[in-house]
């Protein structure tokens, strides 16, 4: 989904002036369309994670039209990617490549393919979020034919320079990979919104166990879910 200018600025609860001045700077990704500036929602929800930028919660209103039961929930996501514990990787690629080794994928799955596509992602751009957590991703969803969108949540037995924007080495990352492009978009929504929550930030850095990961997961996204019926009924 593209975002104009006026766009960007409601979600990222700034002025418009702030928002052209970030682009001249080069801090802000943005895309020149017909002399005027267009934003990508998930780019725009990466970079407000990586800079610790509390978002509206209309970022995470799916478009009007699409409902929203083929969508899965975080903890269904994280449930079907697994939850992993001392993940080896002495750098970014092996570590990268014993993720790839880890996620539960149909064997139609060519996973050098997928390491290969998540690396490049990396050469874009680091994908670690601060405070030592990375999300790898497929750049673009739709050509890997993943039947359902998960995300695998792992643990490195050493934390690994990612060249996140904080310098900081990271220590947790979650892979998301899924069928689509909305589908990638919605996680990627909600995983942003559980990250700014300190309660689970430290669940994360003491690597609580799994249920404790996946329940603290379920709290936090009941919450959103009730944000996102208040703001619709105000909108009513």
């Amino acid at each position: 989904m593209q975002l104009g200018v006026r766009d960007t600025a409601n979600v990222l609860n700034v002025s418009e002036k702030t928002i052209y001045r970030w682009v001249k700077e080069g801090r802000l990704p943005a895309y020149r369309v017909n002399e005027q500036y267009r934003f990508n929602r998930a780019e725009l929800l990466e970079w407000a994670t990586s800079n610790r930028i509390n978002v509206s919660p209309e970022i995470f209103a799916e478009p009007s039209g699409l409902g929203k039961s083929a969508l899965p929930s975080l903890e269904e996501a994280i449930r079907g990617g697994g939850i992993h514990y001392r993940l080896s990787g002495a750098d970014k690629a092996a570590v990268l490549q014993a993720v790839v080794e880890q996620m539960r994928l149909p064997e139609e799955v060519n996973r050098q393919f997928l390491f290969q596509v998540l690396l490049a992602r990396e050469s874009l751009g680091s994908t670690g979020v601060g405070d030592g957590i990375a999300i790898p991703h497929v750049r673009n969803p739709i050509v890997m034919h993943i039947p359902r969108a998960t995300i695998t949540l792992c643990f490195l037995e050493k934390p690994i320079d990612f060249g996140a924007m904080d310098g900081k080495p990271v220590h947790t990352l979650f892979t998301i990979v899924s069928p689509t492009i909305r589908a990638h978009l919605h996680l990627l929504s909600k995983l942003a919104f559980v990250l700014r929550e300190a309660s689970f930030r430290n669940v994360l850095i003491r690597q609580g166990d799994r249920e404790e990961i996946l329940s603290e997961v379920g709290r936090l996204e009941a919450d959103l879910l009730h944000r996102e019926s208040v703001l619709e009924q105000g909108k009513g």
